[in-house]
């Protein structure tokens, strides 16, 4: 009997939150995990800093200006944590839906944020929480780190090997290695919008960015997801009080796409201004053939002249121990 190969529909969202809003951007993620299994759909990916949104003012205005206008505990507050009564209702949601979630967002933790991915499974049950290695540009200024640990893939029996990045890390070499040497086959890549600094920062256009997913498919040899945010009018209405600032931030950026193993496009773009959901059909079969031309991890791989060094171990700022409460001296010299 032959290897079995998962087949499967999947889901990407390319929506605009509803921005600095957690309560309301948590329904509107409800809604579309319900959507998303109403057509059949086994997993569903939502971008990055899908709750509460990402935080664009960072990259329009001074520190100084955004915590003037009370972006910066605005955007505190209505961050994400785990073990909240909202989380829970998006867990259950993927739980009453039977679906997987691959779910961005910003995560409080303590007095720290970070941008993260929480996959959950149809049971409700969280498969990983991730967080981003290392923050771009003026992101570090908003967001904490991750670890080796949340560079990881994970084997569902339904879906094949998970994983997931967001945005520029998919520009990182050594990063993507490590997930394609553990023979990923299913990835989320989730990205937030690309219509910020346009026309004149190309690197951060939809073009450049939706090139790098199609090319992590071929590389890995894998199914990529790509969810991607919407700016909204509302958005850079809230954003933007001066025209300077109209002029670096612009409503729509919504490029999600699907791609194949061999980099195909598997489902048709929306307009970048329009909210809804990508559908694909995933087949597993499809990767063989595709690592059978090139596995950049394996066969195609030369470890005599280049390996990677990867500490995949969590990364913990306090480490807790304690001393015996009875310690006896030794005898030295047989003394009592």
């Amino acid at each position: 009997m032959g290897v079995r190969h998962p087949k499967f529909k999947a889901a990407v969202v390319q929506a605009a939150p509803v921005w600095m809003d957690l309560e309301g951007t948590v329904a509107k993620t409800i809604k579309y995990i319900e959507d998303a299994a109403k057509n059949g759909a086994k997993l569903v990916g939502f971008p990055e800093l899908w709750v509460p949104g990402y935080p664009w003012h960072v990259w329009i205005g001074t520190p100084a200006w955004a915590i003037a206008k009370g972006f910066v505990q605005r955007y505190f507050d209505n961050s994400l944590t785990y073990d909240s009564a909202l989380a829970r209702q998006i867990a259950e949601a993927a739980r009453d839906n039977k679906i997987t979630v691959v779910l961005g967002l910003s995560e409080r933790d303590g007095g720290s944020l970070y941008i993260s991915q929480w996959l959950i499974g149809p049971d409700g049950e969280t498969i990983a929480k991730r967080r981003k290695l290392r923050p771009t540009h003026v992101e570090r200024t908003v967001f904490g780190e991750g670890d080796g640990s949340h560079i990881a893939v994970h084997e569902r029996a339904d879906l094949g090997r998970l994983g997931a990045l967001c945005c520029w890390e998919h520009v990182q070499p050594l990063t993507k290695f490590a997930m394609y040497a553990q023979n990923e086959q299913v990835h989320v890549g989730a990205w937030p919008s690309f219509s910020m600094y346009e026309p004149f920062a190309h690197a951060l256009g939809w073009e450049t960015n939706n090139a790098v997913s199609k090319v992590y498919a071929v590389e890995g040899s894998c199914f990529v997801l790509a969810p991607c945010a919407v700016i909204s009018r509302e958005m850079v209405d809230e954003m933007c009080d001066t025209e300077d600032k109209r002029s670096l931030v612009h409503e729509g950026g919504g490029h999600a796409v699907i791609y194949g193993p061999d980099g195909s496009p598997l489902a048709a773009k929306l307009p970048e201004t329009e909210e809804g959901i990508l559908y694909a059909t995933i087949d597993l079969a499809a990767i063989g053939v595709a690592k059978n031309a090139a596995d950049p991890a394996g066969h195609y791989s030369r470890p005599d002249v280049l390996r990677l060094l990867f500490n995949n171990k969590p990364s913990r700022r306090v480490e807790y121990f304690s001393l015996p409460h009875d310690v006896t001296e030794p005898k030295v010299n047989g003394s009592d």
